[in-house]
């Protein structure tokens, strides 16, 4: 069971939201031994969610990619389901909102989920773009709340991205962190919010380069892909931008005093944002819908998951491998 007895007088984890991200916290938080309760609105989407995620708890064993100690029945039976808000908030030490991304059920949600709270717990959004002061600004337990913004799907992408608001208690920030560590996510923070947080602000700063790149008549969607997967991502998959400036010359002065000049020039040639219509959209939605046909989707969401899954087995290993040496 867990034993993170300094941030919770228990073990039980609460889930507003049964959908795809919530299904991954649950199970997440059930590999570390939490108890989980899984709420949604109606029944069926509780059983539907809870009949899914034993599948795939079975799925994962069979893969070798299961998560935690505990065997896939074990994990399974940590966690309940319930269409009764109350039910799943009281007694929870930690609360993980996944509701769809419109800030107004967010506000309405949060109002609920703080009449059942107690003193001590965290509510978290899954928010991947609202600020928490957006969302938590006329609540009466507002210094408990805190945005833990996961990466999709968050059972293989382990990165977690804690925003608190300007009245979120730092306690409530360092035992949401602690927390997410625990059960073997990766965690940042960022030490105030601002929109799109880190993740997106960055994933935003390359897709519109990508899209200037198409728009001019530079490269194809397909080929701005490869950029990525057989290049920038390859090295980008074990270690980030500045680690690569580091290792790219002699450490950090070196690689500035070298290419300093040449990033801003670079930079300098970048052209406005686009607006994402007109000409270049419909050409990059022609082309993406030739290369990857809408019927074929889900056959490719279904691959991609199976090559995270199996890129997160090797980190895990390699990891491993390493602090034994």
């Amino acid at each position: 069971m867990a034993s993170n007895g300094d941030m919770h007088k228990n073990n039980k984890i609460a889930i507003v939201g049964s959908g795809l991200i919530g299904r991954s916290w649950a199970m997440i938080f059930a590999s570390a031994g939490y108890q989980v309760t899984l709420y949604d609105i109606l029944p069926s989407q509780v059983s539907t969610a809870l009949e899914n995620i034993k599948g795939r708890l079975d799925d994962l064993k069979k893969a070798g990619q299961l998560r935690g100690s505990l065997s896939p029945e074990e994990q399974f039976n940590l966690i309940t389901g319930t269409n009764d808000l109350k039910e799943a908030i009281q007694g929870a030490g930690f609360v993980q909102e996944c509701v769809p991304e419109v800030l107004e059920l967010k506000r309405k949600v949060f109002k609920q989920m703080e009449e059942f709270a107690g003193d001590e717990t965290i509510l978290s959004s899954s928010s991947s773009c609202i600020t928490p002061s957006e969302i938590t600004e006329t609540l009466q337990r507002r210094k408990q709340c805190v945005v833990s913004h996961p990466v999709s799907p968050p059972y293989y992408a382990p990165l977690v991205e804690i925003i608190p608001a300007p009245w979120t208690d730092q306690a409530v920030v360092d035992k949401t962190r602690a927390l997410m560590e625990e059960v073997g996510q990766v965690p940042e923070t960022l030490r105030r919010e601002l929109p799109g947080f880190a993740l997106n602000r960055m994933q935003y700063a390359l897709i519109n380069e990508s899209w200037r790149l198409v728009q001019d008549g530079l490269l194809s969607c397909a080929d701005v892909d490869k950029v990525m997967w057989a290049g920038m991502g390859m090295r980008y998959a074990f270690i980030g931008p500045f680690e690569v400036m580091h290792l790219n010359a002699e450490g950090m002065a070196s690689y500035l005093e070298r290419y300093s000049k040449t990033i801003q020039n670079v930079s300098g040639d970048f052209g406005p944002n686009p607006t994402f219509d007109g000409e270049g959209y419909k050409q990059i939605v022609k082309e993406m819908d030739e290369l990857i046909p809408l019927d074929q989707l889900e056959e490719r969401r279904k691959a991609r998951d199976a090559r995270m899954a199996a890129l997160a087995k090797l980190k895990h290993d390699m990891d491993g491998h390493e602090k034994t040496d």
